[in-house]
């Protein structure tokens, strides 16, 4: 027999459970004006920085009004028994889920409100997507456009509540004094709706989802200005929810602010704490020890451009030179480093940011590649986590981060929207430029096209299309400073092209002290590299991606360390040498890769000029089809055999400049291209991995925080159909020990399978 149900009359409309550690209000009203007011607070601190940030062609107080009536009206749909048997613990979620999400319920009640809310000066339409989308649940599943305003999911029946309709606490008087609060804030001049709707059943919610997306279909809208609304309400219902600050300072600091909320203080000293010259001076100073600028690293400092390019190869000093622009560029605002990979955003972190300037370490795995340093940092698996982290890009002066925490704004991704209020007041280094995809070379176009802050974009070649979109997206010529060209120019490199790899050189080079990098295009291969020079007792180094985190990192600072060191040393790895390994070999031994690729990895051999050429010694793979098609192979080959002799970077990057085809970047952007949909989406093309748990860890996983599990995590070559019957973990994926071995020697392995 089905339970019976009884009546749910809350005395408290609950809009958080109050077991939960918020350092805010737990009622409905009280939350909705802390996120209206942090919303406000945000709006008047970033002032007219705002408008110029993103070029916007309203007024910053229709902005205002608009974000406070979003503000307003995010949270009305959580009146309703659904929503209040989850946070009063009465209803279990996971068996019961609430028939509709509470953020569309808001949509559908403030367009039964619509002529009352519009007598207001905010626009309605605006703040009513911005509303609906913020959580990130509008208009979109799974990363694909559904156009779907809100879903009704089967909830069944439980003790509390009846799964094909919904109770409205439409006049609780709670609800009541939450709409008067909004005729004050929001500046309604008519008397609150009566009458409101006290239940809908399925077939109400249905009608109610084809009346949105008929309204929204024919709607007209700037897309900046909405995007900016719907960025703000993000970031504003964060702050109101999850404050990480220490309480017990900020209570002494309001005492001598009248008047002012523990939100609103906050709020101020975070946007207020902007870089000064001479902190980006001490940056340049402590990495020259005593020594001069290069003259193009002064160059970059000169530069007066709002959006500035450095073509300069490996090891010629861009980071330096970044910093001596910010010196020009980023005074009185924060400054986002962004780089391509997290290990590059690591080393960029370690190498010139940590304890020499106000700095943070933003991406996903930071707490992992921090443990060493007895730093504090966090996850990005749980979401409250996501947003505590996401504070310290507000109240940090220098963020160095993987480009996924800026760009992932252009598809709704949930990091960079918490990040949003550095963001629009941030100036931005872009790091390798030349390794980024179509998807995300669009996404970085439509991010200059839209954010008019200084952008210094670097790079080792840009290619003839990539500078005329470029230029197509900022609207204006640009200023390409190009590297030392006595660096660039300086033979470091000699190709060999050999049909097998010539162990004897390998050897040779070993016991005369050198140091070797071998890479190769899968991680099978390197292992079995590994194994043979393991043979001929040459010690080698193991590094690729398919570790769990916690060793990744390991095998990767024993790597880079063993580098610097005195003394021989070899390492075989995969295309991860490519980018995050910072180090300078004496031999370079690669199978055949594309032309990209190659140049990527010769960039660590004689990084740091011994004062000739040294050899670069390339052999064929066979394995055509992953990671490489024919035709990236073959171009590779045409790349390694067109040049006799000695070579230099320059030659390199005249030759990728000349030799590579047009692109086609994605432009499509869910922030800016959504209209009132708003979904996160990814930000780079697929991969060949998925990242999942090894089963053998699901018993510690389960019993550690969110900010720790990505220590555990793998990516395996398998698609996310392959994975789509296996079990789950915090999310996560589990790979089988049925499947799949692993040791923290060589990594994840499949193991064969055996015929019955």
């Amino acid at each position: 027999m089905p339970p019976k149900i009884s009546s749910l009359r809350p005395k408290l409309l609950l809009a958080k459970s109050m077991d939960k550690p918020w350092k805010a209000a737990y009622g409905l009203t009280g939350h909705t004006a802390d996120v209206v007011e942090a919303v406000t607070t945000l709006i008047d601190e970033l002032d007219e920085g705002l408008v110029q940030q993103f070029g916007l062609s309203q007024s910053l107080e229709n902005l205002k009004v608009t974000a406070q009536l979003a503000a307003f009206l995010h949270d009305l749909g959580k009146a309703n028994d659904h929503f209040q048997a989850v946070v009063q613990k009465l209803k279990n979620p996971m068996e019961h889920p609430q028939l509709m999400r509470h953020e569309a319920l808001s949509v559908f009640l403030a367009w039964e409100m619509r002529d009352w809310l519009s007598t207001g000066k905010g626009d309605f339409q605006v703040a009513l997507a911005a509303a609906g989308g913020h959580h990130l649940k509008l208009g979109g599943e799974a990363g694909k456009q559904t156009d779907e305003v809100g879903a009704i999911r089967d909830s069944g029946v439980d003790n509390w509540t009846r799964g094909d309709r919904l109770w409205l606490y439409t006049n609780h008087e709670h609800f009541i004094g939450l709409l008067k609060y909004g005729q004050k804030v929001c500046r309604l001049d008519s008397a609150i709706p009566a009458n409101l709707p006290t239940t809908w059943t399925v077939a109400d919610l249905k009608q109610h989802q084809k009346t949105l997306l008929q309204a929204f279909v024919t709607w007209d809208t700037d897309p900046v200005f909405t995007a900016i609304v719907k960025a703000l309400l993000v970031a504003g219902d964060t702050s109101g929810s999850a404050l990480v600050v220490a309480e017990d300072e900020l209570i002494k600091q309001i005492k001598s602010q009248p008047g002012k909320t523990l939100s609103q203080v906050w709020i101020e000293q975070q946007i207020r704490y902007t870089l000064t010259e001479a902190e980006l001076q001490h940056v340049v100073d402590e990495r020259l020890q005593g020594n001069s600028l290069r003259p193009f690293q002064e160059k970059l400092g000169d530069s007066e451009a709002r959006v500035t390019l450095a073509r300069a190869g490996c090891g010629t000093g861009k980071t330096l030179g970044a910093y001596n622009w910010a010196k020009r560029h980023a005074i009185r605002k924060k400054l986002f480093f962004c780089y391509p990979t997290t290990g590059t955003s690591t080393e960029g972190f370690l190498d010139y940011a940590h304890g020499k300037v106000d700095s943070t370490l933003l991406h996903t795995r930071a707490a992992v590649d921090l443990e060493h340093l007895d730093l504090h940092s966090t996850g990005d698996d749980d979401d409250l986590e996501t947003k505590l982290e996401s504070f310290k890009a507000w109240s940090t002066k220098v963020s160095i981060c993987t480009v996924d925490t800026v760009l992932g704004l252009l598809q709704c991704n949930r990091r960079p929207l918490y990040c949003f209020p550095a963001i629009a007041q941030s100036a931005f280094v872009f790091d390798e430029v030349h390794c980024y995809d179509d998807k995300l070379f669009g996404a970085l176009l439509r991010f200059l096209e839209v954010v008019k802050a200084p952008i210094l974009l670097m790079s080792a070649s840009f290619l003839p299309w990539q500078l005329q979109a470029i230029e197509q997206a900022v609207g204006t010529s640009v200023e390409v400073i190009h590297g030392p060209q006595d660096l660039e120019t300086q033979p470091r490199y000699r190709f060999h092209y050999v049909d097998k790899p010539d162990w004897a050189r390998v050897k040779a080079e070993y016991e005369a002290g050198g140091k070797i990098l071998w890479v190769c295009n899968q991680v099978k291969t390197a292992i079995g590299v590994y194994q043979k020079a393991q043979e001929l007792g040459l010690s080698p180094l193991l590094y690729h991606s398919r570790y769990k985190y916690g060793d990744r990192v390991q095998h990767h600072r024993e790597v880079v360390d063993r580098f610097k060191a005195y003394g021989p040393v070899m390492a075989i790895a995969t295309q991860v040498a490519e980018m995050s390994l910072d180090l300078s070999a004496s031999l370079l031994v690669s199978q055949i890769a594309d032309p990209a690729g190659l140049i990527q990895r010769l960039g660590r051999l004689n990084r740091q000029y011994c004062g000739h050429a040294l050899d670069a010694l390339f052999y064929p793979d066979e394995k055509v089809g992953f990671p490489y098609e024919q035709e990236d192979l073959e171009a590779g080959l045409v790349l390694v055999q067109g040049f006799a002799g000695e070579v230099c970077q320059a030659d390199l990057a005249s030759w990728l400049e000349k030799a590579s085809a047009q692109g086609d970047p994605d432009l499509s952007s869910v922030w800016l291209d959504g209209e009132w949909r708003t979904y996160p989406t990814s930000l780079r093309e697929a991969g060949y991995t998925t990242t999942v748990l090894l089963e053998q860890d699901v018993p510690t996983v389960n019993n550690i925080s969110a900010k720790l599990i990505p220590r555990y995590t793998v990516p395996l070559v398998v698609s996310n159909k392959q994975t789509k019957g296996w079990k789950k973990c915090r999310r996560y994926p589990v790979a089988s020990t049925e499947s799949w071995g692993y040791s923290s020697e060589i990594g994840a392995y499949e193991l064969e399978r055996r015929s019955v």
